[in-house]
């Protein structure tokens, strides 16, 4: 007889990311780069391991490529088992027809027997696009303790910031009352994680009956929460007191790589990469070591490994093969794997996609109080002497257009040459 596992955790994997474009153009955003060597999903992942969850089923769907190839078969997170493990779960197909995963929930339905062939007693729902560090058999325990159906965990925010929030009104035991989605005026600062524990068979019971229901968008914060509260089920809140962002576009992406610097130790809730308590696993890369030149000038920065730096580079982090040339200055950005700045190139309050280049001379960005972060996009080559401005985004888009105008423009201008010749010629001849 086959053991049965006491808790599975299903990681929803597959979102698109669009407000993270362009750095989500081929990618799905868990698999985006963070924190000079990490992928987004290092975290849940690691969070799994260190937590001693054993089983985890990956939803894909949007450019799953890069994203599975970095998986593998888990064993950089100690997921490759014989029972259990790490699986890649992309959109079930049938005989008959293939179902894009159409909400959270479900993502989940369609993959209920990945579910049922581990018969947990617990699971626990994960999103693959947040930076925490997280022990979620803590939660469980709490789970357990008390008898609940679901058990979502939330983190204090802001008053101000509760509008952009899944928000829980609980009782003073936890026990979950309410649930707001973005409320105007939210009645606590309670915020969903996008971390549930369901008991297995209550899970599945507003699985099916959701996937039944027409009128369903078959989400988890929209139809599934609001049933099982509808129907008086038992759900409880789990504060979390740990740092915890949402990646989900270009600024808080970048404010959260800026996190990963920081090492204040009066901030209680920091990023903190190199904690030997609990570490976040990742796939090493057999790069070169870095090298910083006898001119080289870096300071409150994170490198990756195979980094060549001349140049000058302040509160920033570079990813896994940048190079700084000679008088070239960064400050305040987020470099990505592959990328060059060339001698006497400037770059401030910006994120640089993998393998871009930035020409000589170029400016790109302006200062972080400006509050205009730029972007320039994977692949893309900044012409010497370029000004890029601040809040502006170069994507191969924006190259092409800019180059199909200048090309109208040219054309524009010759027909406009040859006609004043041609003019000039019948002028000469009378």
């Amino acid at each position: 007889m086959i053991k049965r596992k006491k808790c599975v955790a299903m990681l929803l994997a597959g979102g698109q990311g669009s407000r993270l474009m362009p750095l989500t153009d081929s990618v799905a955003k868990p698999a985006v780069p963070f924190g000079a060597r990490y992928r987004i999903i290092d975290f849940p992942l690691s969070n799994c391991l260190n937590s001693g969850i054993d089983t985890v089923g990956v939803l894909t769907q949007y450019r799953p490529m890069e994203l599975n190839d970095y998986l593998g078969m888990g064993e950089p997170w100690d997921l490759n088992r014989r029972f259990g493990g790490l699986h890649t779960l992309p959109p079930y197909m049938t005989g008959k027809r293939s179902d894009w995963f159409k909400g959270t929930a479900n993502a989940i339905y369609q993959h209920i027997s990945f579910i049922k062939n581990y018969d947990p007693e617990y699971v626990l729902i994960l999103s693959g696009d947040h930076i925490y560090k997280m022990n979620y058999d803590l939660m469980l325990q709490e789970h357990i303790k008390n008898h609940a159906d679901c058990t979502i965990a939330v983190i204090d925010v802001a008053k101000e910031e509760a509008s952009r929030f899944g928000i829980m009104n609980t009782d003073e035991r936890g026990r979950i009352l309410e649930f707001e989605e973005k409320p105007a005026h939210p009645k606590s600062t309670q915020a969903s994680m996008g971390v549930y524990i369901f008991t297995t068979d209550v899970l599945l019971k507003y699985l099916i009956e959701d996937e039944a229901n027409p009128e369903s968008s078959n989400d988890f914060g929209k139809d599934i929460i609001p049933k099982m509260l509808a129907d008086n089920r038992r759900m409880f809140a789990y504060l979390y007191k740990g740092y915890w962002r949402d990646v989900g576009t270009l600024d808080s992406y970048w404010s959260a790589n800026m996190d990963a610097i920081c090492m204040d130790p009066s901030i209680k809730e920091r990023l903190v990469l190199n904690d030997p308590g609990w570490k976040i696993y990742y796939r090493h890369l057999l790069n070169e070591p870095q090298y910083l030149g006898d001119h080289a000038d870096v300071t409150g920065s994170i490198l990756g490994s195979g980094c060549d730096i001349y140049g000058k580079v302040q509160h920033s982090v570079l990813f896994d093969n940048v190079t700084i040339e000679q008088g070239a200055w960064v400050k305040d950005s987020v470099i990505l794997g592959g990328a060059r700045i060339r001698k006497g190139a400037k770059v401030e309050y910006s994120i640089i996609a993998g393998d871009v280049e930035i020409g000589e001379d170029c400016t790109v960005g302006g200062s972080v109080e400006s509050g205009k972060l730029s972007v320039v996009a994977m692949g893309i080559h900044v012409p010497d002497e370029t000004k890029v401005e601040a809040g502006e985004i170069i994507t191969a888009e924006a190259e092409e257009a800019e180059a199909e105008a200048e090309k109208k423009a040219e054309k524009k201008a010759d027909k406009k040459a040859k006609k004043a010749a041609a003019d000039a010629e019948a002028k000469a001849e009378k």
